[in-house]
C-alpha cells in the first residue's frame, strides 16, 4: 500500500496555502473586510437605529389613516427612506453634540464618537450629506415639498432647540424638546396630502391629534427610563426630572401625562373605527393602571422597577398605531362583511 506523503492529518491544499494563513495571519482582504464591516456598524449606530422605529411605529399608520384604504405601498415605502435620512441626520448631529455626555454615561460610552471608531468630522460630514438626500427625496421622488420642509425643521428644532438650548438647562427638556418625535406623522400625512387628488379634504385636525398622542406619551416613556439611569444623567450634568425632582413627584407627573396620552388617542375614535377604539381603549386603562402602580410603590417607599413602565409604554404605543393601521386597512365593516353581518356599526 502506498502511502500519502503528505504529513498526517494535512490535507494537500493546506500544503499551497501562505504561511501566514496557517500561522494565523490574517490577509490585506480580511483586514480590510474587517474595517469596513466595523465602519458601516459604526454608522449604522451614529442614526440610533432603536429611536428610529419610532419612525416606522408612527409614519404607516399616519399615512394608511391620511388615506384609508390605500394600496400605494411604493410611496409609503420611499416615505420611510426619506423619513429615515432625516431621523438618521437628526440623531448623527445630536451625538457630535453630545459626544462629551456621552464620554460620562455608562450607558452611552460604547457610541462611536465615544469609542473614536468616526471621528466628529466625519460625522458632521455624514450628517449633512443625509439631510441634503432627505430633503431632495422627499420632495423630488415622493413629490411632497412640505414633508420636506417639515423635516428640515425638525432637524433644525431637534439640534439647536433641544439639543443645544433644552437638554442641558431645564427639566422640561423632554417635554417641549419631544416635539421633534412626533413630527414623523406629521411628514407621512403631507406626503399623502400632496398627492391626494385635487379637492380631496387634507383632514390635518387627525395629524394633529396623532402628533399629541406621542407628544404626551414622550415624557413617561422617557422618565421611566430616566428613573432607571439617574445616576447616568446626574454624572453627565443633564438636568432630567428624576434628576432634581423627588421620585414620588417623578411618578405623579407620569400619571398626568399617561392620562393626557389616552384621553388623546380617543379624540381619533370618530375618524378610525372600532378596531383603533378597542386597541386604544385597552392600551390605556392598562398603561395608565401600570403608571399608577409604579406611583403608589415610590409613595410606598417599595422596591420599583421603572424599566417596566418603559418598556409597556412601548408595547402600547405599538399597539395603538397597529389597530389604527389594520382599521384603515380593512375597516370595521369589512370585517361584519366576512363575518355576514348586515348592520352598520361605525
Amino acid at each position: 500500500m502506498i502511502q500519502s506523503p503528505t504529513p498526517e492529518g494535512l490535507r494537500w491544499r493546506e500544503l499551497f496555502r501562505p504561511p501566514f494563513r496557517l500561522m494565523g495571519i490574517r490577509t490585506t482582504t480580511q483586514i480590510w473586510r474587517t474595517f469596513l464591516l466595523e465602519k458601516i456598524k459604526a454608522y449604522i449606530a451614529l442614526t440610533k437605529p432603536r429611536v428610529i422605529e419610532l419612525l416606522l411605529v408612527a409614519t404607516i399608520p399616519a399615512m394608511l389613516q391620511a388615506d384609508r384604504g390605500s394600496n400605494n405601498i411604493l410611496l409609503i415605502l420611499s416615505t420611510l427612506i426619506g423619513g429615515w435620512m432625516g431621523a438618521a441626520a437628526a440623531n448623527t448631529f445630536n451625538m457630535v453634540a453630545d459626544s462629551d455626555i456621552d464620554q460620562r454615561m455608562g450607558r452611552t460610552r460604547a457610541r462611536p464618537l465615544v469609542r473614536h471608531t468616526v471621528s466628529n468630522r466625519d460625522a458632521t460630514i455624514f450628517a449633512w450629506a443625509m439631510t441634503i438626500l432627505s430633503f431632495l427625496w422627499l420632495w423630488l421622488l415622493c413629490h411632497s415639498l412640505t414633508a420636506a420642509i417639515f423635516v428640515m425643521i425638525t432637524i433644525a428644532f431637534y439640534i439647536f432647540v433641544y439639543t443645544k438650548w433644552l437638554k442641558r438647562r431645564t427639566h422640561m427638556n423632554i417635554v417641549w424638546g419631544g416635539a421633534a418625535g412626533c413630527m414623523p406623522v406629521m411628514v407621512g400625512w403631507a406626503v399623502m396630502v400632496d398627492n391626494a387628488p385635487p379637492g380631496t379634504p387634507a383632514q390635518w385636525w387627525q395629524a394633529i391629534v396623532l402628533f399629541l398622542i406621542i407628544f404626551f406619551w414622550t415624557p413617561p416613556h422617557t422618565w421611566a427610563l430616566a428613573m432607571k439611569y439617574r445616576e447616568d444623567y446626574e454624572r453627565a450634568g443633564v438636568p432630567m426630572l428624576p434628576v432634581v425632582r423627588k421620585p414620588v413627584q417623578v411618578t405623579r407627573q407620569i400619571v398626568w401625562y399617561t392620562v393626557a396620552t389616552v384621553i388623546t388617542t380617543v379624540l381619533l375614535i370618530p375618524a378610525a373605527g372600532w378596531i383603533y377604539a378597542a386597541g386604544a381603549i385597552i392600551g390605556g386603562i392598562w398603561f395608565l393602571i401600570m403608571a399608577i402602580l409604579l406611583h403608589r410603590g415610590v409613595a410606598a417607599g417599595g422596591n420599583v422597577k421603572p424599566l417596566k413602565l418603559f418598556i409597556l409604554s412601548n408595547n402600547y404605543l405599538a399597539l395603538v398605531f397597529v389597530a389604527l393601521s389594520v382599521d384603515a386597512i380593512i375597516g370595521w365593516e369589512t370585517i361584519g362583511r366576512m363575518l355576514g353581518w348586515t348592520t352598520t356599526f361605525f
